[in-house]
């Protein structure tokens, strides 16, 4: 009898055994890694793009969703659709739509804090990178309009969650003011210079014509008879509209005598009064000006009218300007002393 007793024990011990191996296991959703949400602007209250990342363990089944769900009274506005938001698998942009359909996905804004998508029929595979870009910044097939507006200074958390079988959090610092008002001046600027002071023609002929140079000569009848330098003018400025350089001074005079200026350009021609000055530029935007930038010559300033020789019409590198100076004087022309002062004046055009 109690051998019987004792092997009922065994039998029922066993069975409870085995009804253990078959009780049913609750499914465990799994967790979305390397999240990311990166915000333009994260000032409370303030409309944001956002550049959504993350990696799914699981993927993303064929018609399954995926939603996003902002908190801290954020903000989606009524009129973002899928034309504000990108979407890539792995770096491959997804066609969206406001429903899915095919190989396009839906996308719908279901309040004011979810968005969520519909999968098409295209699974997205396990280990997956998925990146979402909403606002402006989205760009495939069409720019977006409409931004998420940021909610109180805080901390907001997006959750992400859906039918596709992974979750996910991220947390993100709302404060009043993100923005740092940063300050710098950058002064008004121009650089001027003159390489030489006086120059010298020498004593004038008119059996030819004579150049001005940097060296006095003594009294020696034209040393200089082919055009040369007399001086060279450098400028450059930071001005937004360039700069203006302009020369004021009579012809050169002596007495009540003068040597007839050239009122434009005019080729040398000896044996006749002639006074003027041609120029040429070098590097920067700086050129000269009509009439001193032919191959002939001209002066039109005056002792109280300045005359505009070169300019620049925006910011500018230096600018050289070699300046050539030619006297004529004929068989008439009174004996005398010449001599005059130009002053160049360079004014930023600020």
């Amino acid at each position: 009898m109690s051998k019987k007793i004792i092997s009922f024990v065994l039998i029922v011990g066993v069975l409870a055994v085995n009804f253990g191996f078959i009780v049913p296991r609750e499914a465990v959703a799994a967790n979305l890694t390397a999240l990311s949400d990166t915000i333009t602007n994260l000032t409370a209250s303030t409309v944001a793009n956002h550049t959504i990342q993350f990696t799914t363990p699981t993927g993303i089944a064929a018609s399954a969703t995926l939603i996003l769900t902002f908190d801290n009274s954020t903000s989606i506005p009524s009129g973002l659709t899928f034309a504000d938001i990108d979407l890539k698998d792995d770096g491959v942009d997804v066609t969206l739509a406001a429903a899915p359909t095919g190989t396009t996905w839906g996308v719908v804004r279901t309040s004011a804090t979810v968005i969520t998508f519909t999968n098409g029929s295209t699974a997205v595979a396990a280990g997956s990178v998925v990146n979402i870009e909403i606002g402006t910044n989205a760009t495939s097939g069409a720019t977006g309009t409409y931004q998420i507006t940021n909610g109180a200074a805080g901390t907001t958390v997006l959750r992400m969650s859906g039918t596709f079988g992974d979750t996910g959090a991220i947390s993100m610092a709302i404060v009043s003011n993100s923005v740092v008002a940063v300050s710098a001046e950058v002064l008004s600027a121009i650089s001027f210079t003159i390489s030489d002071n006086a120059i010298y023609f020498g004593n004038l002929r008119s059996a030819g014509a004579c150049f001005a140079q940097g060296t006095d000569p003594g009294y020696v009848t034209c040393p200089t008879t082919t055009e040369t330098e007399a001086f060279n003018m450098t400028a450059g400025t930071n001005a937004s509209s360039g700069y203006t350089i302009s020369v004021q001074g009579a012809t050169l005079t002596s007495g009540t005598n003068t040597i007839t200026a050239l009122g434009s350009n005019t080729a040398s021609s000896p044996g006749s009064e002639q006074f003027g000055l041609r120029m040429t530029a070098t590097g920067g935007i700086g050129s000269v000006s009509v009439p001193y930038a032919a191959s002939g010559y001209a002066y039109t300033g005056t002792a109280t009218t300045p005359a505009t020789v070169a300019t620049a019409s925006a910011p500018s590198a230096t600018t050289t300007y070699s300046v050539r100076y030619l006297a004529n004087i004929s068989a008439t022309t009174e004996a005398g002393s010449y001599t005059t002062n130009h002053t160049y004046i360079a004014t930023g055009n600020f």
